[in-house]
């Protein structure tokens, strides 16, 4: 069995791809659960943000388990296959390790180095554990994979400035208003992502803040809780949108909602009368799908911050010292997370090899037993730790070499050396036998582990072979 991801993120698809495909939190179980009816697919972990919606599978072949994935995905987006075909990218083995470590050290976020994808993995890690759908793989994995971004970001610098599209989002809001300092702010939302958008506009010194949600009571907790840091806050409920945009000089949306939140009417009703020119307003919007009606771009003296504004913007963002030390991490934790399975792979040809030796000792001492029955106790106890040491020091020098090469690319083929010499059966499949080539590896990955299939032909080959 291999790791099998599928993908869609800000790199490959514009935003009215991502809402279609993004999952909510109510979903994610039944995605998992759809994911795990299948023939092929053993584990699933989901992670859903508010740029990418991916899916990690342990899956037993890799076309078997590419049909599956893509079929739950396109189901859930109420969509064909192939009309998502040209957005998806695929990785493979070692490529799908390499890809989730990199999402970890927030190399592949929209503002590279962001901290904030490490809680949405933990978060994705611990919804998997919860509904059942991670197995031994996918926990060691999505826990080696947390370990590599802490690595990351406390080594390389990379989050040094902490951005984060909130962050971003905001400075533009910033510019756009000339100051967000002694304005008024609304959060929509009272999630991750509107405590994190209170919390950095509270460090920027806005007058007030108030928190709207469908649930107020969730947005008064919020509100407590920037009190007790001396922000000005407080919280309301959607009812109260219209008054609350009319009073606003920065509206930040991030609901996470199914379905516009903030409609055009709610913003050109609130700024009736007012004088747009004197006092512009900025929308920001981080929901996915789309918490504000596109249209209210268009209203005069608006301004809206979205996704696809801030991903035109960051595309080509992230160069540096700090990125490369990053990439030089993954690379490392890679090389190191797959030395790791290879030796735990050639435990069990270790174990079967001792094994094999111990029956070979006792059966001759049994034989000897048989020979000279006169043989006392004692002489008989000398025999039998004698031969048993030179068995333990003949077997060690092999044992302690195979486990060593066998971390090297390719070195399960001295345990298989092994296997064939003494005839062994260790009862363990090789988890990291050759993998089926889709398309071109990608470049830094462990050699012989790694499949990678990116938007475009290489995607509609890898389909197209899944469905035969």
């Amino acid at each position: 069995m291999s790791l099998l991801l599928v993908g869609v993120s800000h790199r490959t698809a514009e935003v009215p791809v991502l809402e279609r495909v993004a999952v909510s939190g109510d979903d994610t179980r039944k995605v998992l659960d759809d994911l795990l009816t299948g023939e092929h697919v053993t584990e699933a972990m989901l992670v859903s943000t508010c740029n990418r919606v991916e899916i990690y599978a342990v899956v037993e072949t890799f076309h078997g388990g590419l049909t599956e994935v893509t079929d739950v995905l396109a189901r859930h987006a109420h969509a064909e296959v192939s009309d998502l075909t040209d957005h998806l990218y695929v990785h493979y083995a070692g490529s799908a390790v390499e890809h989730l470590f990199s999402v970890a050290a927030g190399l592949d976020s929209m503002v590279v180095g962001e901290a904030q994808i490490l809680g949405q993995l933990r978060a994705a890690y611990a919804d998997a554990r919860e509904l059942g759908s991670a197995g031994r793989v996918l926990h060691e994995l999505a826990q080696q994979a947390l370990r590599v971004g802490k690595r990351a970001h406390a080594e390389t610098g990379i989050d040094a400035a902490g951005a984060s599209v909130v962050s971003e989002a905001l400075a533009d809001a910033g510019t756009a208003l000339g100051s967000l300092e002694g304005r008024r702010a609304l959060v929509v939302g009272a999630g991750s992502m509107g405590a994190l958008s209170a919390a950095h506009l509270r460090r920027a010194g806005v007058a007030e803040t108030v928190l709207a949600n469908r649930s107020e009571d969730n947005a008064e907790r919020l509100a407590v809780s920037l009190r007790a840091e001396g922000a000005a806050a407080r919280a309301t409920g959607l009812d109260a949108l219209p008054r609350e945009i009319a009073a606003a000089d920065v509206v930040v949306a991030c609901t996470g909602a199914v379905g516009t939140v903030v409609g055009e009417e709610d913003v050109r009703a609130a700024l009736a009368g007012r004088d747009t020119t004197a006092r512009p307003l900025v929308v920001c919007d981080l929901g996915l799908p789309r918490d504000v009606d596109p249209r209210a771009a268009a209203l005069p003296g608006v301004t809206v911050v979205d996704l696809a504004a801030l991903g035109e913007r960051l595309r080509s963002a992230g160069a540096g010292r700090a990125v490369e030390e990053a990439r030089a991490v993954v690379a490392e934790e890679v090389r190191g997370y797959f030395a790791a399975q290879r030796t735990a792979e050639v435990t069990p040809t270790v174990t079967a090899l001792r094994r094999r030796a111990a029956e070979v000792v006792d059966g001759e001492l049994l034989r000897l037993a048989g020979r000279l029955p006169d043989l006392d106790d004692h002489a008989r106890g000398e025999v039998a730790q004698t031969v048993r040491r030179v068995v333990d020091k003949l077997l060690h020098t092999p044992t302690v070499q195979v486990k060593r090469l066998a971390q090297s690319p390719g070195g399960d083929s001295y345990a298989e050396a092994l296997r064939e010499l003494f005839e062994l059966d260790p009862q363990t499949p090789a988890v990291l036998a050759a993998t089926e080539t889709v398309a071109e590896t990608v470049p830094g990955t462990v050699p012989g582990t790694t499949t990678s299939v990116e938007p475009g032909d290489g995607m509609d080959q890898a389909l197209s072979g899944g469905r035969r």
